[in-house]
């Protein structure tokens, strides 16, 4: 039922694997699995398009519920990055200029449809989520469906 990087959204963060291979485009050395290891996101959608995952979230008033196999999830905001993204996970050597090019890629990329109002800056990736307590103890599995509940955008 929680994960420490949000205390207001302490429910799993989740992300495209188109995201994080756009994302490794960034970065001359760095290939997928050090961009997943990186941003350490708890649930990867595949067969999707990069940065779908911003359709999981709307404004500031709203949640986005969507369901992953038989898990409720509520999509809540694009989550804040800290400094650990920018640090090799092996090492803890910093990437030079990481957050610098992150930053600028991430606003050029940025989708049309995405709710702009929940990007105060753009250090964040991956979507923050909670769950009711009813979903506790439930499990998802690799191979689950996600289909939208309901919510602002579509995720079809």
């Amino acid at each position: 039922m929680g994960f420490p990087d949000d205390t207001f959204s302490p429910g799993a963060t989740i992300i495209s694997t188109a995201t994080l291979k756009e994302i490794a485009s960034w970065y001359p050395e760095l290939e997928i699995d050090d961009v997943r290891r990186r941003f350490r996101a708890n649930i990867e959608i595949g067969g999707v398009p990069a940065f779908w995952e911003d359709c999981l979230f709307a404004d500031a008033d709203s949640i986005v519920k969507f369901q992953v196999g038989g898990v409720v999830f509520m999509g809540v905001n694009p989550c804040q990055r800290c400094i650990v993204v920018t640090r090799n996970p092996q090492t803890g050597e910093a990437y030079p200029q990481f957050q610098k090019t992150f930053i600028k890629q991430r606003k050029k990329t940025l989708p049309e449809w995405t709710e702009r109002s929940r990007f105060n800056h753009f250090f964040r990736l991956a979507v923050n989520t909670r769950l009711s307590p009813e979903q506790a103890g439930k499990t998802i599995a690799i191979g689950d469906i996600v289909t939208s509940i309901m919510g602002h955008k579509s995720i079809n």
